[in-house]
């Protein structure tokens, strides 16, 4: 099953995890201490550079299906990490905000290529759809031990190294992705898409550097200016959906039942990803706060790191959940994906009432133990490996040929619309300047935030049961 391509590609996405993340973890302090940003603001960017980047998957869906392919597209998207990551050193030693600005714009446009291009290249490297969905999960984990690895040190190397050399770090992992895609060039040609096989005109190429262009001028716009930025994510979310509504429409009716289960499974991951993230916000400022000791009395642990505790359960997470379902398949149980996302919204309640017991029953001293954030993301890491993973295998098995990457691209519009959604939630907790932070503060304003979150993920379990009856009657017709 495995072989040195689909080999190499773990090696990319482990580069993008340790890369991406490693920026994602020092992100929020960078623009409250270098950049003086307030938590509102510094919540409403990190959470938008969350979710935006996942946002334009729509278009990197769209340029990999029509002008570039899969493979081309997946080898500008790790270059364009990497320069962005070189304006955000720039833009970190000079304190500039609106370089720093334009340089997560133009990683956001990078994973927006990168996301529909490579699980769609990852799953030709395997020689059936089984082995592609047994091994998913696999690659998931994968992503997650980089994310692990720099979310926990990175935290610990600015105290050295500052941000600039944290950024810097970011760059180099980035390369290593870049040169080891160009590497095996050859032979990903082979595999990929028909349009990678071919040459590309220069229509195709004035088009795509067109759309380059205007999204990453976009992107930076939306994160100068965040109200009108969710705004645009709103209305771009809406436009994928509608678009692909459109295409339904013209279709067989056969195709147009597998189509409309692909919204069911978006409606659901928008939902579950909402909390996915609050771990980029509201429990990022909640550590930042509350958070305080070592890991189970020796293991130092920055508080803006316990965001690591969510890729180390979900590096777990990938094997066990791989097997469990394999097992359950060799003894004839089909679960439906969406009684999978089912029981991920179980999971989901027990973390985030875990967290509210925390913050309800916090003491004096305002000081929550890095365990309880531990417990808290084993069972939020097990709901997302099952989510991340299955989902978009999910769609890939029932989206028409045609326009597969498009029709991935709407998981990672799922996505972009939660993260930004999740982001305007967490904002009602964000203190203003100066403020205190009190017992009776963390118990009300966290508690209840929490709790509500608590209560709809309680909710959210009977829809996704409710949904898989649905999807199971559509596909049979």
């Amino acid at each position: 099953m495995w072989n040195k391509l689909n080999k190499s590609m773990l090696i990319c996405q482990m580069s993008f995890g340790l890369s991406f993340y490693g920026v994602m973890a020092i992100l929020t302090r960078f623009f409250l201490e270098d950049l003086k940003y307030n938590e509102a603001d510094t919540m409403m960017v990190v959470g938008s550079f969350s979710s935006i980047g996942p946002l334009f998957a729509i278009a990197g869906g769209f340029i990999a299906d029509r002008y570039l392919g899969t493979y081309r597209s997946l080898t500008i998207a790790y270059f364009a990490f990497a320069v962005g990551y070189i304006l955000l050193i720039i833009g970190a030693i000079t304190v500039n905000i609106p370089l720093s600005l334009a340089s997560i714009a133009l990683a956001s446009y990078a994973r927006g290529l990168m996301s529909p291009s490579y699980p769609s290249l990852f799953k030709r490297t395997f020689d059936s759809q089984e082995h592609f969905e047994n091994a998913y999960p696999i690659n998931y984990s994968i992503n997650n031990l980089g994310a692990f690895i720099s979310q926990y040190l990175f935290p610990l190397f600015i105290l050295v190294i500052g941000f600039s050399g944290g950024f810097v770090l970011s760059c180099l992992i980035a390369t290593l992705a870049f040169v080891l895609i160009i590497y095996h060039q050859k032979s990903f040609v082979k595999i990929a898409s028909p349009i990678d096989q071919a040459p590309v005109s220069k229509k195709n190429w004035t088009i795509f550097g067109s759309l380059s262009i205007a999204m990453i001028l976009l992107v930076f716009f939306m994160f100068s200016n965040i109200d009108a930025g969710k705004n645009i994510v709103y209305a771009i979310g809406a436009g994928a959906i509608i678009y692909f509504i459109g295409l339904m429409a013209k279709t067989y009716r056969s195709e147009a039942m597998k189509m409309g289960t692909i919204l069911i499974m978006t409606f659901l991951t928008t939902a579950f990803f909402i909390y996915y993230g609050q771990m980029m916000t509201s429990m990022t400022l909640v550590t930042i706060n509350t958070m305080r000791g070592d890991l189970f009395g020796f293991i130092p642990i920055a508080p803006e790191a316990a965001m690591a505790m969510n890729p180390l359960w979900c590096m777990v997470a990938g094997p066990v959940i791989s097997w469990v379902f394999s097992n359950l398949e060799e003894r004839k149980i089909n679960l439906a994906t969406s009684t999978k996302v089912a029981f991920s919204f179980v999971l989901t309640a027990i973390a985030f009432g875990i967290l509210t017991l925390a913050v309800k029953t916090i003491g004096n001293d305002v000081i929550i133990r890095p365990e309880v954030f531990l417990a808290i993301h084993f069972f939020q890491a097990f709901a997302e490996v099952i989510v991340g993973s299955m989902v978009v295998a999910f769609i890939l098995k029932v989206a028409p040929k045609g326009i597969e990457n498009f029709s991935v691209s709407l998981f990672s519009v799922s996505m972009a619309l939660s993260g930004i959604v999740g982001a305007v939630f967490s904002t009602s907790i964000a203190l203003e300047k100066g403020q205190e932070l009190t017992q009776s503060v963390v118990q009300n304003l966290y508690g209840s935030y929490f709790g509500t979150l608590t209560f709809w993920a309680m909710v959210m379990v009977g829809v996704a049961l409710l949904s898989s009856v649905l999807i199971r009657k559509m596909l049979k017709e």
